[in-house]
C-alpha cells in the first residue's frame, strides 16, 4: 500500500527560507503505527528521493498527533533566482507513492 493511501494529509512547506518541512498526519492510529513500524519512511530512503546525503534529514513522530515531519535543508533558498517552488508548497510529492 502507498503512503498517500495511508495518511489523511502529506503535505510540504518551508520551515524558513532554506529548510524544507514535510509534514504526514493520519486520521486512524492504524495507518500510522502502521508506517512507524515499516521501517521504510527513513532516512535513507528519504536522502534517495530527495537526492541529500542523511545526516541532513531529520525525522520526527509525534504519536499525540498521529503525524510525522520530516526536515531537511532545500537544493536551492526560497525566492531566490533558481527557486521553482518559493512556497516548497510541492515537493512532498515524491512520498505519495512510497510503498509502505
Amino acid at each position: 500500500m502507498q503512503l498517500g493511501s495511508l495518511a489523511r494529509l502529506i503535505r510540504s512547506k518551508n520551515a524558513g527560507p532554506f529548510l524544507l518541512t514535510i509534514d504526514i498526519l493520519f486520521e486512524e492510529n492504524r495507518h500510522y503505527e502502521r508506517v512507524k513500524k515499516s521501517g521504510k519512511l527513513n532516512k535513507s530512503k528519504i536522502a534517495l528521493l530527495y537526492q541529500l546525503r542523511e545526516e541532513q534529514i531529520q525525522i520526527y513522530e509525534c504519536d499525540q498527533a498521529k503525524a510525522i515531519k520530516i526536515s531537511f535543508p532545500r537544493n536551492v533558498s526560497a525566492g531566490s533566482r533558481f527557486d521553482l517552488d518559493v512556497f516548497g508548497g510541492q515537493q512532498h510529492s515524491p512520498l505519495i507513492e512510497l510503498d509502505i
